[in-house]
């Protein structure tokens, strides 16, 4: 298919490459268009392949750090940045500005390709490099409009947020500037640097912070068009699950196609899943709060995240930062530590805007470069709804409508400041506090604090409806009922401050509160009661029962489902179905590579699904059908309304499956595997030296350990799911521990560019401290800048 697997988290940009690349088949399109898209990608791959011959030699540690420009900063005192072996940077400031402009010395340094063709993506400049195969998607991703709030946001920062930040842009710019090599992605993609603003930062931050909803909206709007919506409708709602990566595939025909790329794209680049959880004193072995995160996003290289410390007279403070935003997003300063998980609030609504007045909308025209074709012009119109998206054909909309987007990401929000002040915090209720401004991505926030106390909060800005459900999934502009009324925020919502059962705990799950309805589309409670039970005993929680936890692999949920199929296999009554009956009665839900159950059910499940919902034909099946929460909650009881000749053939069809599928594989991580590779390991002809591995794992959909699949049938591999973990113990200030899937450095051929790849798969941390003996002692390799003299 032209647009195959989902996209990388970081490298979005490479990774709509890598899919237009291994398009070849699409010659099966007869279309004119389809036809000269196909010579042009012909073209493509031939000049990649002849200017991108981009061998990744292999850089020492020592050798990249010599990259970094020492002379010349433009700080007020000398800075220290210490690393470690991996890459791991700990920066050292006397003033505040200069660890910012440090920050984006290393950002640009550790990931200026990445960062770059972010830049792009989220300006919908995808065409400028790759050609016209992806003239759609920039139509689609300008249309949303990610900078929209840029401008008005930074002019609401105060001046410490503003001075930061422009020291953050002033190290990018010095970095770049100085460069005297650089990375091949700007040669393989015709990359031309540009100067850094702090417009293009927010607007990177807004694409991350996409709002994973509209995995959920792409999913459905196809089927605002059937006869069956009057139901389809009412029932998302009640199953309440949006889409995973792998729930969507693309279908046939250039738009379908481009409609799943942006999905992938949009799913990637958010943090649509994730754990998160804290611990009191009284259920610790150390006496002291303890918490865990481990996000779920893309598992291609490179990460999404880089681990940093930091200490200057305002931020002392170690964990995870975003490529292009200097704050930490998840880890531990002295007095606290927090992580969290999307949200999923409901922060977008469709309208029907085409009955508004002429005069209620605006129009610009904007210019699409496209590479090796001629340029295209976009008309964009807006109304106080948003943007109208319906000019896009990978927005759906029935016939006669004109679908506008009104996102919270449209509204100007202060999220920079908020984690500044998060990191300066020194009590829970001065964190909680911090948020007042924030906006996006939307988040449950955990928390825990040196002294004892743990919270889990909403970091969102919430808007006010009339309505606790939406009476459909487009709404009428113009209509009051469906009006926004303002805007709730974490300071005015329900928070939860040291519960009387010792912890909390955080998996996507639905609210049980909220002083406003906080949204619709949830994951079930799998992860977020499998980590409750793995937190309850008291006095027994320490470093070593969460880092199990984070890599624990057992479903509930998967495991009563198997039962109830083993309990209709036995109306069958045969033989040969009797092995496949007890082997699902007796499975616990363990997804661990040696297991054969997971096996046997999977297959036979997707042949269910197949069944009931496609009448034995995949591609029939509606794409809201393919989510796990809509499985979980109507599957069975549709089965069981089917005819019992049909009953009797789907289920002899799911046993026949489940057979062959243990034949053909041994243990599930024959079946379930893990491919490590930049994402150009799946471009043609010179891809193969990208790929780094190809590993059996453990894991699922909704396990702990997440690796995310849809209905499969033989061996696949899993590109979402648990990429980062972060542990820490408030008791000890060095007790802070970090991996990534990958590593720190993007750059093809670093030795730090998958480096952390074992210790992810042995369970293995980087150890990132505060107290100033034991950072000397990690970070043993120092560079020392001095200011220049002015």
């Amino acid at each position: 298919m032209l647009f195959g697997q989902r996209l990388a988290a970081l490298d979005g940009f490479a990774c709509v490459t890598r899919t237009i690349l291994s398009g070849l088949c699409a010659f099966r399109n007869r279309s004119l268009r389809a036809f000269a898209h196909c010579i042009v990608l012909v073209a493509t791959v031939f000049a990649f392949a002849a200017c991108g011959r981009i061998d990744p030699k292999p850089i020492s540690f020592e050798d990249r750090l010599a990259m970094i420009p020492v002379a010349d900063w433009p700080i007020d005192a000398p800075v220290k940045i210490r690393w470690n072996e991996f890459a791991v940077p700990y920066i050292e400031a006397q003033t505040d500005q200069d660890l910012a402009f440090a920050l984006g010395v290393v950002h640009l340094h550790l990931r200026g390709a990445h960062l770059e063709m972010l830049r792009r993506l989220s300006q919908g400049r995808v065409s400028e490099s790759v050609g016209p195969l992806a003239i759609e998607l920039d139509r689609a991703l300008r249309l949303i409009g990610f900078g929209r709030a840029s401008k008005a946001s930074i002019a609401q920062w105060p001046d410490e947020t503003r001075t930061f930040m422009q020291a953050f842009v002033d190290g990018l710019n010095f970095y770049q500037d100085r460069m005297s090599e650089f990375p091949n992605e700007y040669r393989l993609l015709a990359i031309e640097p540009e100067p850094w603003k702090l417009e293009d930062l927010l607007t990177i931050g807004r694409l991350a912070a996409s709002d994973v909803n509209w995995l959920s909206y792409l999913a459905l709007l196809p089927q605002r068009s059937s006869a069956t919506w009057g139901q389809d409708w009412p029932r998302a709602l009640q199953a309440g699950g949006s889409n995973t990566p792998s729930d969507i595939r693309a279908g046939d025909g250039y738009e379908k196609q481009a409609a799943a790329l942006l999905t992938h794209i949009l799913s990637g680049l958010s943090r649509s899943g994730s754990n998160s959880v804290a611990v009191a004193p009284k259920r610790s072995k150390s006496g002291s709060a303890l918490i865990a995160n481990d996000p779920h996003l893309g598992l291609q290289l490179p990460n999404f995240w880089l681990i940093t410390g930091i200490r200057s007279p305002s931020y002392k403070a170690v964990g995870m930062m975003l490529p292009g935003l200097p704050f930490i997003a998840f880890g531990r300063s002295a007095h606290m530590a927090w992580g969290g998980t999307n949200l999923r609030a409901a922060s977008t609504d469709l309208y029907d805007v085409s009955e508004l007045p002429q005069e209620a909308f605006e129009e610009r025209v904007e210019t699409i470069r496209v590479r090796w074709w001629p340029d295209q012009k976009l008309n964009i119109r807006t109304t106080r709804y948003g943007p109208v998206i319906s000019e896009s054909k990978l927005f759906h909309a029935r016939k006669g409508e004109e679908l506008a987007l009104r996102w919270v990401g449209h509204v100007p929000s202060d999220e920079i400041t908020s984690l500044l002040r998060a990191m300066r915090a020194k009590t829970t209720k001065d964190f909680i506090a911090a948020f007042s401004g924030y906006g996006l991505s939307t988040l449950n926030m955990v928390t825990a604090s040196k002294d004892g106390d743990i919270a889990k909060f909403f970091a969102v800005k919430q808007p006010i409806r009339k309505y606790d459900v939406p009476p459909d999934l487009v709404l009428t502009g113009g209509n009051d009922a469906h009006e926004w009324l303002g805007f709730e925020d974490a300071t005015t919502l329900p928070q939860d401050v040291n519960p009387p059962e010792g912890y909390v705990v955080s998996a996507n799950e639905r609210p049980t509160t909220g002083a406003n309805k906080i949204g619709y589309f949830f994951t079930d409670d799998d992860r977020v009661n499998r980590l409750a039970e793995l937190v309850t005993t008291p006095n027994s929680v320490d470093v070593e029962t969460l880092k199990a936890l984070q890599v624990d692999t057992t479903s509930h949920v998967s495991a009563s489902l198997a039962k109830a199929l083993a309990e209709r296999w036995q109306r069958l009554r045969t033989s040969r179905t009797d092995r496949l009956v007890q082997l699902m009665a007796s499975w616990t839900g363990s997804y661990e590579t040696s297991e054969r159950a997971p096996v046997a059910f999977e297959v036979a499940f997707r042949q269910l699904v197949i069944g009931v919902y496609g009448n034995g034909d995949a591609k029939k099946i509606p794409a809201a059908y393919r989510q796990w929460p809509y499985q979980l909650k109507f599957l069975f009881a549709d089965f069981d309304e089917l005819p019992e000749e049909r009953q009797k053939k789907w289920l002899a069809e799911a046993a026949k499956t489940a057979r062959q599928g243990l034949r053909r594989f041994d243990n599930w991580g024959d079946m379930h595997r893990m491919k490590v590779g930049h994402v150009l390991a799946s471009v043609p002809i010179f891809g193969r030296r990208y790929a780094l591995g190809d590993y059996p794992v453990s894991g699922s959909r909704e396990t702990v350990m997440k690796t995310a699949h849809g209905l499969v049938a033989g061996r696949h591999a899993v590109d979402y799911g648990s990429q980062a973990r972060h542990i820490s113990d408030m008791g000890d200030p060095d007790a802070n521990y970090f991996a990534l899937f990958g590593g720190q450095d993007g750059w093809l051929g670093s030795q730090n560019f998958a480096d952390q790849i074992q210790l992810w798969q042995d369970q293995k941390y980087i150890q990132m401290p505060l107290s100033e003996d034991k950072i000397a002692d990690y970070f043993p390799v120092v560079m020392s800048i001095d200011a220049a003299t002015r």
